[in-house]
């Protein structure tokens, strides 16, 4: 059955010529508007759909008998992070084995470019492996090169915030000053010509703690000029739940710029009382909404938030060649620094380091599945110098650590999903459990859109089929303004998820995330078969779409 084990490529030939026009007959046709389902037909030729519902069937065709299947658009994920691991590895397995056909990477102020020197932008680009090269410095250049590779799934990318704070201030913590913001902008102006779709955020990480609100407001005015978006990961100060969406929509209101609000949930933890801050964040949205600002919002899956563990450290703890960090993770005198030190793990940590679990200890495998607060105990450490000896046990692999915070509730994730205005987004790269990626995890790879489905629809029954192929489909389709993707209708490109209703669900566990969905039968990208009987065909038709 799909999902078993890793899919096989199996190549396309003979009676299987991707030049022939595909009928998928019989499938029970979710169509991604939200409209009732009903059985029918849809034909694609030369990548776009021809027609849907009653199809006259042409002499030569490739058929994909869908009865009993249902046939949807293709995924969207709203909140990926595969910028480098779509690079290192194209196949997209992960997410072609769930039915996604587009990625919109770049999130959370993470991403590939712009860079200057790529040593200092390693740690700010998730799935990055030491060693590999970063042929690219500007936005086009990076995305020429992801072109190149020829990735399985349409990309979309936004422009990091990160990566503009590290190309002008550096890890500098501080407010960008005048010039700054104009070389930033700049920056950002490039890459939306270059093709990116808007900008994002990262506020609760190092690299942007010390954005103002004139800095997001100014790059706001860009993204608008050029028709973009800006998606954030909001500030998420411990006690400012209200004022980490408020933010946000001030920010990109006085910008005029569509915002999207990343893992809306994540304000669950700033606050004693978890669901009412939800609650307060989604009528924040609401009442923005009914004043003409266009807001929306996406979640995740996970029942807990994750990180690197490096970034339980200030930025200046990672400058300076290897050498130099590693002395200074030894060092009594720069620990005590660092513990005036407040980020994203510390944020995550406020409910106590027992909710904080190592994950992924290369060198140390017995720390794996840990608490630090276990850890700290036995070793008769404070956390931080817990997280330095963790650190410094993993010193070729420095970044790559991550950290589970055991921080949200099922009710936390559902409040927001009760919201029909809610994408689903993956927040994880895309992987494959060979090489060049065998051994990278990360949690809701394999998992996302496969436990959506299931849980929503099959297990609570909270959600219709139709409703829940609405929200990873023609919902984030409508954010991106692709008005030719996201639906099953006539001159579309043919981006198709064909599923068993009954089987398609997650296999992957909290320290066993590495584990194929099943029920994923069919996947076309453009029209091409990547997914056939579950397995790779090895036909990557897939583009880099470019804004403008």
């Amino acid at each position: 059955m799909c999902g078993q084990s890793q899919p096989q490529v199996t190549p396309l030939w003979g009676e299987y010529a991707v030049d022939l026009p595909i009928l998928i007959s019989g499938g029970t046709i979710v169509d991604g508007s939200g409209d009732e389902p009903y059985v029918g037909d849809v034909l694609i030729l030369a990548g776009r759909i021809v027609e849907v519902g009653v199809v006259l069937r042409p002499e030569n065709v490739l058929e994909l008998d869908a009865h009993g299947l249902v046939v949807a658009p293709g995924f969207i994920d709203i909140h990926s992070h595969s910028d480098f691991s779509l690079y290192n590895d194209p196949r997209a397995v992960s997410s072609l084995t769930q039915g996604v056909t587009l990625e919109v990477v770049g999130n959370c102020g993470h991403g590939c470019a712009p860079i200057t020197v790529p040593e200092i932008f390693q740690h700010n680009i998730y799935g990055y492996e030491p060693g590999m090269e970063m042929p690219w410095q500007s936005v086009g250049t990076y995305l020429d090169a992801l072109q190149a590779r020829r990735p399985a799934v349409n990309v979309v990318a936004l422009v990091p915030n990160g990566n503009l704070r590290l190309s002008v201030v550096g890890r500098a913590d501080r407010p960008a000053e005048s010039g700054e913001i104009l070389q930033m902008r700049k920056l950002l102006e490039q890459g939306m010509e270059e093709g990116a779709w808007g900008f994002s955020t990262g506020l609760e990480y190092d690299n942007e703690r010390w954005s103002s609100e004139i800095e997001m407001i100014e790059l706001c005015t860009v993204a608008a000029h050029a028709g973009g978006f800006y998606a954030t990961h909001t500030r998420n100060q411990q006690g400012e739940a209200f004022e980490a969406i408020e933010e946000a929509i001030r920010t990109s209101g006085a910008g005029n710029v569509p915002l999207q609000i990343s893992h809306i949930s994540s304000v669950s933890r700033l606050g004693d009382d978890r669901a009412a801050a939800v609650r307060q964040a989604i009528a924040q949205v609401d009442r923005a909404r009914e004043h003409q600002i266009d807001v929306s919002f996406d979640m995740h899956t996970r029942s807990f938030g994750m990180t690197n563990l490096s970034n339980a450290l200030p930025g200046w703890a990672f400058e300076g060649s290897h050498k130099a960090i590693v002395a200074r993770l030894k060092q009594r005198a720069q620990r005590d620094n660092m513990r005036r030190h407040h980020g994203i793990v510390h944020s995550l940590a406020a409910a106590g380091w027992h909710k904080m679990v190592l994950f992924n200890c290369l060198a140390s495998p017995e720390l794996s599945r840990r608490s630090i607060a276990e850890i700290s105990t036995e070793w008769q450490m404070d956390p931080l110098d817990v997280i330095c000896e963790v650190l410094l046990k993993e010193e070729a692999n420095l970044h790559t650590v991550l950290v589970l915070g055991y921080v949200y509730t099922a009710e936390d994730t559902h409040f927001a999903f009760d919201h029909p205005g809610c994408m689903v987004g993956s927040d994880a790269t895309t992987l494959a459990l060979d090489k060049p990626l065998r051994g990278s995890l990360i949690h809701g790879a394999f998992t996302w859109a496969a436990w959506f489905y299931r849980h929503f629809v099959c297990e609570t029954k909270q959600l219709t089929k139709q409703e829940a192929v609405r929200r990873l489909t023609s919902l984030p389709a409508d954010r991106l303004n692709l008005t030719n993707r996201g639906r099953l209708r006539k001159n579309a490109w043919g981006d198709v998820a064909i599923f068993d209703p009954l089987s398609f669900a997650e296999r992957g566990t909290d320290f066993e995330p590495g584990k194929i969905a099943t029920g994923m039968v069919h996947v076309l990208v453009n029209g091409k078969l990547a997914l056939r009987d579950g397995q790779l065909t090895g036909d990557q038709g897939s583009l880099v779409l470019r804004k403008n």
